[in-house]
């Protein structure tokens, strides 16, 4: 595996966080690298050290360079008092991450009503469930999110050799272990303190105006409300102005914007609550297997969580044989989870690339329905809020306080070139 041991820049050297995931240190290369066009004065010092696994160990998450050296809080600014008395109505179709952040940002705003959709509120997507630090204080993330601090992280190779890929953290550094219920509760409950408004709902299908690109007449969502107790939903439909396709690989607004197909990988996770005893061992610890026999193309997991172990593996080039790849990695893991008992079962697509269409009209994607996942790890959490906020952020300042609705073209001069320039190199990359 590759190891950045420093940088310099300004004539201070700093240490760089090593985090198990290499994409990370990937990203920072590239993004240094780039940074040498814009400002004479950073030079970049960096050592690297390669080790026969170093394909294998890129199976990671990458992040924008800053977070490496500090935290930025998610800025909460004050609506324009100037917003006129005209307001659009925004719907955020899903509340995970991305939607869950968007809606935060759009909620603040005077002139929009934001509206938010999501089928589950008790969602659980299958997930490793692995933040970085940085998200953390980023996201202003309480510590009641992270179920786990991981300093340790153990790469296993097929004959069982073990490669320590975290061993260079800092005592106040870690890897965040979260449950995806608890970590996308919390957003969502933020954005409707700011102002969304939650619908528990399933979104059917979109009308969308032949001439959308062109007009600014509405979209007509067409979706099945549920209330407490009751399994059946009530067809409702609302029109609305502006779209945030945020509803995972199978977005259903992806398909009503004509956004184009992407290949995809299966996830699949068993969660196994395993004995006090066996739990100790993942106290800080997580591990990643690889081997065709866990997975051809992927790599199989242990990550612990608050009282468990999530356990589970991934593919693109063979996705008939999940359960038998979900097999071997049971096995693999051994006597650490020996005796465990399965307490939920849990299967999702993961995108492979970027949607072909991100941007039509009126409509935006981020998240996994706009394709925002690393290739070589199934890595999206980070990307999906990053995407979320970024899009809304974006969209809020074409819109002048209520008076305007931003075009395709508008938007994807800002959201999408600024998001293509922070993360582009990353995908290209990691592909």
């Amino acid at each position: 595996y590759i190891t950045v041991q420093k940088w310099e820049q300004k004539g201070r050297t700093k240490k760089v966080i090593n985090h198990q995931y290499l994409s990370l240190l990937l990203h920072t290369y590239i993004q240094k690298i780039i940074s040498i066009t814009f400002h004479e004065h950073l030079s970049i010092i960096m050592k690297f050290t390669l080790a026969t696994i170093a394909t294998l160990a890129t199976s990671c998450a990458a992040f924008t360079p800053s977070s490496f050296v500090q935290t930025t809080p998610v800025a909460h600014h004050v609506a324009s008092e100037s917003a006129l008395c005209m307001k659009y109505k925004v719907a955020v179709v899903g509340g995970g991450p991305s939607g869950a952040c968007a809606a935060e940002i759009f909620a603040q705003e005077k002139g929009i009503d934001t509206i938010m959709f999501e089928r589950k509120m008790d969602n659980a997507k299958p997930c490793g469930g692995a933040i970085p630090l940085c998200m953390v204080g980023e996201f202003n993330l309480p510590e009641s999110v992270v179920d786990r601090k991981v300093r340790k992280m153990n790469l296993i190779s097929p004959t069982g050799v073990e490669v320590n890929i975290g061993d260079t953290l800092q005592p106040d550094e870690y890897i965040g272990m979260c449950r995806r219920e608890i970590l996308d509760k919390f957003l969502r409950d933020r954005a409707i303190e700011y102002g969304a408004q939650a619908v528990n709902g399933l979104v059917t299908s979109i009308d969308v105006p032949v001439d959308h690109k062109t007009t600014e007449k509405p979209y007509t969502i067409n979706y099945q409300e549920y209330v407490d107790g009751s399994s059946a939903g009530v067809a409702k439909s609302m029109e609305v102005d502006y779209i945030v396709g945020a509803d995972g690989a199978n977005s259903r607004v992806a398909k009503a914007m004509d956004a184009g197909q992407y290949n995809f990988a299966i996830a699949f996770q068993e969660r196994i609550k395993i004995s006090d005893e066996k739990m100790a061992f993942y106290e800080e610890m997580a591990e990643m297997y690889v081997g065709d026999d866990v997975s051809p193309d992927f790599y199989g997991w242990v990550f612990p969580k608050y009282d468990h172990v999530g356990v589970g593996t991934g593919t693109v080039v063979n996705r008939p044989a999940i359960k038998q790849y979900q097999k071997a990695i049971r096995d693999r893991a051994g006597d650490k989870i020996a005796g465990g008992k399965i307490i939920k079962v849990e299967a999702h697509p993961i995108p492979e690339h970027y949607r072909p269409r991100r941007v039509q009209g009126r409509i935006s994607l981020v998240g996994d329905a706009a394709g925002y996942v690393t290739k070589c790890s199934g890595e999206g959490i980070y990307f999906a809020a990053k995407s979320g906020r970024m899009a809304a952020e974006e969209i809020v300042k074409l819109m002048k306080g209520g008076s305007h609705l931003p075009t395709q073209a508008e938007v994807e001069k800002t959201y999408l070139k600024k998001y293509d320039a922070l993360y582009g190199p990353t995908y290209t990359v990691l592909d």
